[in-house]
């Protein structure tokens, strides 16, 4: 080998070096991410509650249930409850990788044992059950273990009396589990009717993405309606639309501000001021705030504390 095949050799190598693309694994090991402005560190988006601090963009990255619980109610200021999680892998599904496999590395991923957890905490001074899922679980598809997750936290809320609120986060029905993924949505619809019978409130935070048989089931039952800023909120993907509609699709279809205007969402609200917006709406639906005083004008101050609380 003379000595310009050896400058060769190596160039390739540099040229190699400079255009490998970081896998999803080394930039999860990383303590960079990336934004609106190319990297950025880790810990300035987690002081900022990850959220881009750049004002033109204020992005809301994905976060974990627990992250989610911690802005909510302070930092490990909650109960965590083990749900009951059926039998794996009911259909013995098998595509480019088993479902076992899929599940086992889901779990060693996230450390959870389903795409939902459940919590009981303390917000404005009220008893809470709350839920969350885990985008990184199967990208937070729901199938039965979830649906057991969340009818143990209705449950939960129906017994002790509390409101329950539903961070809502999942492409829709897992189709390893088919139809048996499918009836979460009426088993889900069916606890949420139980939760109203007691008159509970029943809050749900909107965030991204929430799509599928996850918008047309428990994410649009709500009492309120909350969406984080920019979230896709969907049911079908914005190509099939367009291609069925055959029409352009405005600007920004699907994401939390359009589907505001069309009235699915009640409130867009930053995740820096989520804690206290839902404490106040609890206040009201509660009836224990003191803007209402008397039976006879009960339903035009619940309105009016309502608008305040959206102002």
């Amino acid at each position: 080998m003379n000595w310009i095949t050896k400058i060769i050799k190596a160039g390739e190598k540099i040229k190699t070096a400079l255009h490998k693309r970081a896998t999803k694994e080394d930039i999860e090991k990383s303590d960079w991410t990336s934004c609106c402005k190319g990297p950025i560190l880790k810990k300035d988006l987690e002081n900022n509650l990850w959220v881009c601090p750049e004002p033109e963009c204020k992005k809301h990255h994905r976060i974990k249930p627990k992250q989610r619980f911690d802005i909510l109610f302070g930092k490990n200021n909650y109960e965590i409850f083990k749900t009951p999680i059926p039998k794996d892998d009911p259909l013995n599904w098998t595509d480019s990788k088993s479902y076992k496999d899929r599940l086992k590395s889901a779990r060693k991923k996230t450390g959870m044992d389903c795409g939902m957890m459940v919590v009981s905490g303390i917000l404005n001074d009220f008893k809470v059950t709350a839920v969350a899922s885990d985008f990184d679980f199967l990208g937070a598809s729901m199938a039965a273990a979830e649906g057991e997750a969340f009818l143990y936290g209705i449950q939960h809320a129906i017994e002790n009396q509390t409101p329950f609120i539903c961070v809502s986060a999942g492409g829709g029905m897992r189709m390893m589990e088919s139809l048996i993924s499918l009836s979460q949505m009426t088993r889900t619809t069916l606890a949420i009717n139980e939760l109203k019978k007691n008159n509970l409130p029943y809050i749900v935070c909107i965030t991204d993405p929430t799509a599928g048989g996850i918008t047309a089931s428990y994410a649009m039952l709500g009492d309120i309606h909350i969406a984080e800023p920019g979230a896709l909120i969907a049911f079908a993907g914005a190509r099939v639309i367009q291609g069925t509609v055959k029409e352009e699709l405005p600007e920004g279809f699907q994401k939390s501000e359009y589907v505001e205007k069309t009235g699915f969402v009640d409130l867009i609200v930053e995740r820096k001021d989520l804690a206290e917006k839902i404490g106040t709406l609890l206040s009201i639906l509660l009836k224990k705030n003191s803007v209402i005083s008397t039976e006879e004008n009960e339903t035009s101050e619940n309105s009016q504390s309502l608008t305040k609380a959206a102002s």
